[in-house]
């Protein structure tokens, strides 16, 4: 199998390794495959891919994106490092509340599968990263959401001190006055 599939741990969010295949031209490896994927349980369907790009210190999110246009993501660097976050905003869930990071980066070429019902975020940990991510819905603009990055009750160790923002993730709420859309379903996970 090119993948290895490492659940973290809230067991929704999952870390892939792809296989890959180095010579003296460079590397190849696959960054996403149906079959392997709903191996593991991963049965979504993405309609859209982003790329962004941002420098050191900067730090975008939690965003989500509120029913019925929700959105999982597929998460990957191809250049630089982030330290990536994904927060449980299930209600319900034995993890609510609960968050997960990673060091998602052009070297360690990690994949990191977010289901619908968590927000996400990132900031970046070298010069300057490009992040690209694929999401099972298409972006909506009157459904964007997020929670302010430094919640007191989420207690976050992100990995950098003075975070650049944008004007919209300065002004998130706190996770505590935000009434979530999403309701955990132990068979499916949301």
């Amino acid at each position: 199998m090119p993948f290895t599939f490492t659940r973290l741990q809230i067991p929704d969010l999952i870390l892939i390794e792809p296989t890959i295949f180095e010579d003296e031209r460079g590397f190849f490896l696959e960054t996403y495959k149906l079959n392997n994927f709903a191996s593991i349980g991963i049965f979504d369907f993405f309609v859209q891919e982003n790329h962004s790009f941002s420098y050191r210190d900067v730090l975008r999110g939690l965003h989500y994106q509120n029913p019925p246009k929700a959105q999982g993501k597929l998460i990957s660097v191809i250049k630089g490092e982030i330290y990536d976050v994904a927060v449980d905003i299930r209600k319900g869930s034995p993890d609510f509340g609960k968050w997960v990071g990673v060091n998602l980066s052009e070297n360690n070429r990690s994949i990191l599968y977010i289901p619908q019902g968590f927000a996400h975020g990132f900031c970046v940990l070298s010069e300057s990263a490009g992040v690209i991510y694929k999401t099972t819905e298409f972006y909506t603009p009157a459904l964007e959401a997020g929670i302010i990055y430094n919640d007191i009750d989420l207690k976050i160790d992100w990995p950098i001190t003075n975070p650049i923002l944008s004007e919209k993730d300065k002004n998130w709420p706190e996770f505590k006055k935000v009434d979530f859309g999403f309701y955990f379903n132990s068979r499916r996970g949301y």
